[in-house]
């Protein structure tokens, strides 16, 4: 159950005459009052001699009755209470309840109060209702509604429990602000999917994806085709901006601009600042300058490649840091998916753009990210922005598989992080964002494994064995359910690669398996493959690989030969 406390206004019969009217878009049916602060208030809906007027006159007296002076500037209360899609339809007498349990909790009308508010509650569709209230009370003070909409929030959530309707999750204040209703239906009027508002939350997100400097920033806006007007205080120094899609209008057809903090709270100019203020070692203004022309272009695998290495720290930091540094990677991570929902290919666009924009809700909480210790992120949402779209085949659709793979991994460390935090939104949100990172990877990673699948099929015998006896022997816990995955053959292919390259498979398959997410994986073999193909800086591509057909492949290096993994390791905090 959604309630929303609208802004206060002025005109009471205003609103009782749009609540009893059609609608903007004629979806009000059946208008009628179904509570109200007196049982015999007039119900312009359902009785032909009561009019607007009437129960405006009524809901108003005691503001009148005031001295013009002492009336409140705006005086009329607005709420609205929404049902789920998946609730039961409510009767009149179960709307009513809610409507009294909202006013008593908000402090329009508490309980037992005699002297309070003038409130009518009206239903004109199944899943909802308003309530108007007046917040003048009869004793001529007016109603203490600080905090009405927390208060409103709590008191749904317990509705919520006592009518068996949908949970919602607890929210903390961080979320970004909703579409308004009109906002709603102008983008249904238009048949687009999105408000504008959301489509510039979206574009202005992965605007700020990696970047490093305000010029980067604002032009990053120009080039997504966006209108931007920035604040300039008298000295010259810039206090802000807004921005608006060159095709959404008012009715003047002028642009309706949104400032930054008003599409999300970490959207404003001083938050994004923060993103590369604590990067102490960071680029130098050349550098930055530099890179914002784009000159800086980088190999869209290699990008992906380095990403993959990037979001495998994030993951270790998620398990073993402070809750500070934990913040600053989840923003990161955020900024991670966001760049890669801009480079996808096709056919993995739709899913990883709705994971970034699940994700989108995980990345802020209460707690402060102590940025700089998000530099490696960061780093990598730059480099895969400067390396441009990827192809979706060969090596960066195989890396951008490996890809995928591990960020499904570091946001379903996140969901756990919220969920021991209480964080509920933010942890339904990774949640749901980790199901579109799965979707994407199904789109992204069969043609590979395939290939692997194949490769490893075609093993000799004695080199099939040799490479269940190093899973037996890296992680004997694992090796029986491993041995009998579809993925099994893709695993031994890669042990094989690993072997030829000159690591040691055991050792390196058990530094692979370490990681507890392991047990949220659709198939261990899958996770194993990429993460040794990173681990040992193997093509993702398979195709780039030798055959290994012989009984005796490479040996691998000694100990002091065999390169060490210190990639794998969580940086030390600086």
């Amino acid at each position: 159950m959604i309630p929303k406390v609208h802004d206060m206004g002025t005109d009471t019969r205003g609103l009782v005459a749009y609540l009893y009217g059609p609608g903007k878009a004629e979806e009000h049916i059946d208008p009628h009052l179904v509570a109200a602060w007196d049982r015999l208030a007039p119900d312009p809906g359902r009785d032909p001699e009561a009019t607007y007027g009437d129960l405006q006159r009524l809901l108003d007296q005691p503001v009148m009755a005031l001295p013009e002076s002492a009336r409140p500037a705006e005086h009329v209360w607005h709420l609205s209470v929404r049902a789920a899609p998946e609730d039961p339809i409510l009767t009149d007498e179960q709307w009513a309840d809610i409507a009294r349990r909202m006013v008593a909790a908000t402090g329009i009308a508490p309980e037992g109060d005699d002297a309070a508010c003038r409130w009518a509650a009206v239903r004109h569709a199944d899943d909802h209702i308003h309530i108007i209230a007046t917040v003048v009370r009869h004793d001529g003070r007016q109603a203490r509604i600080r905090q009405d909409g927390a208060r409103s929030q709590a008191e749904a959530r317990r509705i919520e429990v006592d009518y068996g309707l949908r949970r919602l999750n607890v929210g903390d204040g961080t979320a970004a602000k909703r579409p308004t209703s009109a906002e709603r239906h102008k983008a249904n009027r238009q048949g687009k999917e999105r408000t504008p508002r959301e489509e510039l939350r979206e574009t202005v997100r992965r605007a700020a994806a990696g970047v490093a400097s305000e010029q980067e920033f604002f032009d990053r806006l120009a080039a997504a085709g966006l209108l931007v007007n920035q604040r300039v205080a008298p000295s010259g120094d810039l206090l802000g901006y807004k921005v608006a899609l060159p095709d959404d209008r008012n009715e003047d057809q002028e642009p309706i601009y949104y400032s930054g903090s008003t599409l999300a709270p970490d959207l404003s100019l001083p938050r994004i600042r923060e993103r590369w203020a604590g990067n102490g070692s960071g680029p130098g203004p050349e550098a930055a300058a530099d890179r914002s022309s784009g000159s800086a272009r980088v190999n869209p695998s290699t990008a992906r490649r380095q990403a993959t290495t990037a979001v495998w720290q994030a993951v270790l930091v998620v398990d073993q840091s402070d809750d500070g540094q934990i913040a600053a990677q989840l923003a990161a991570a955020g900024e991670v998916l966001d760049a890669l929902a801009k480079t996808s290919a096709a056919h993995t666009r739709r899913e990883l753009r709705d994971a970034a924009w699940a994700f989108e809700r995980a990345s802020r909480s209460h707690i402060r990210a102590e940025r700089g210790h998000d530099r490696g992120l960061r780093q990598a949402a730059r480099d895969l922005v400067y390396g441009g779209p990827a192809l979706g085949r060969g090596e960066d659709g195989a890396t951008t598989a490996m890809l995928i793979d591990m960020v499904f991994f570091l946001v379903t460390a996140a969901a756990h992080w919220h969920g021991k935090k209480e964080h509920a939104q933010q942890a339904a949100a990774a949640r749901q964002a980790a199901e579109h990172l799965r979707a994407a990877y199904q789109a992204a990673a069969p043609m590979y494994l395939s290939v692997m699948h194949q490769r490893g099929r075609r093993l000799s015998q004695p080199l099939q064995r040799k490479q269940a006896a190093y899973l037996r022997q890296a992680v004997p816990e694992l090796a029986e359910r491993v041995l009998t995955e579809q993925g099994w053959y893709a695993l031994a292919a890669t042990l094989a690669d690993v072997e030829h390259a000159g690591h040691d498979p055991a050792a390196l398959l058990a530094e692979a398996a370490e990681r507890r997410e392991l047990d949220t994986a659709d198939s261990i073999s899958d996770v194993l493959v990429w993460r040794l193909r990173r681990m040992a800086d193997l093509p993702a591509d398979p195709s780039a690989m030798p055959e290994h057909t012989a009984t005796s492949p490479t040996v691998a290096r000694s100990a002091a030969q065999r390169p060490t993994h210190r990639t794998d390791r969580p940086a030390k905090s600086r």
